[in-house]
């Protein structure tokens, strides 16, 4: 196998799958006035899901235990899923609102923690609770300083949302120690 081939194989599905995905909005925006997307949200939607899927692909490759893979799949949907949502409308109060500025550095810190830890499915667990202890904390922020009510947002949605990415981090780390324990199975097995 070349070189070439090796370079294009990994970026193959996860931009046939973006095309499609994007290829929804397109399709409906014929249908319906309620789809009004720019270039630049077709732009940042294909970089957010082609950088999702590539990364899915290349870290998962090498891996052969599919509880890792679930793991993985899911922790990076919910922060695709966290990004999105920030993007579109806003964790508290609008899109426009600073203080979900905040909000776009839970990924990063998940990036980070996945780099330190080199993707290993204990360090991706402790990550993942991180995640979720960040979450908590800017909520308490965001209540703490009244930031529901500058938005126009209540205590409920700021909990119900928040409360929803926290969930989604702690089964992101519940899926990774599962996956660290078949794989400290498997290793015994072996031996």
């Amino acid at each position: 196998m070349n070189n070439r081939t090796d370079l294009i194989r990994p970026i193959t599905e996860p931009a046939l799958i973006t095309l499609l995905l994007l290829s929804v909005p397109f399709i409906a925006s014929y249908y319906t006035d309620e789809v009004l997307w720019s270039a630049g949200d077709y732009l940042l939607a294909g970089i957010l899901l082609f950088g999702t899927g590539l990364t899915y692909k290349l870290v998962t490759n090498h891996s052969s235990g599919t509880a890792y893979k679930v793991a993985f799949g899911f922790a990076l949907l919910s922060g695709l899923f966290l990004i999105w949502a920030n993007l579109a409308v806003g964790i508290i109060g609008s899109e426009d609102n600073y203080f979900n500025l905040i909000y776009f550095g839970i990924p990063l810190v998940g990036i980070i923690g996945a780099f330190t830890v080199r993707f290993s499915a204990v360090g991706l667990a402790k990550t993942m609770i991180t995640l979720s202890i960040l979450l908590v904390m800017v909520t308490v922020i965001a209540i703490i300083s009244g930031m529901y009510r500058v938005t126009g947002s209540s205590i409920i949605e700021v909990l119900g949302v928040n409360s929803l990415f926290i969930f989604l981090f702690s089964i992101s780390a519940l899926l990774f120690r599962y996956a660290a324990q078949q794989e400290a199975t498997s290793s015994e097995n072996e031996s």
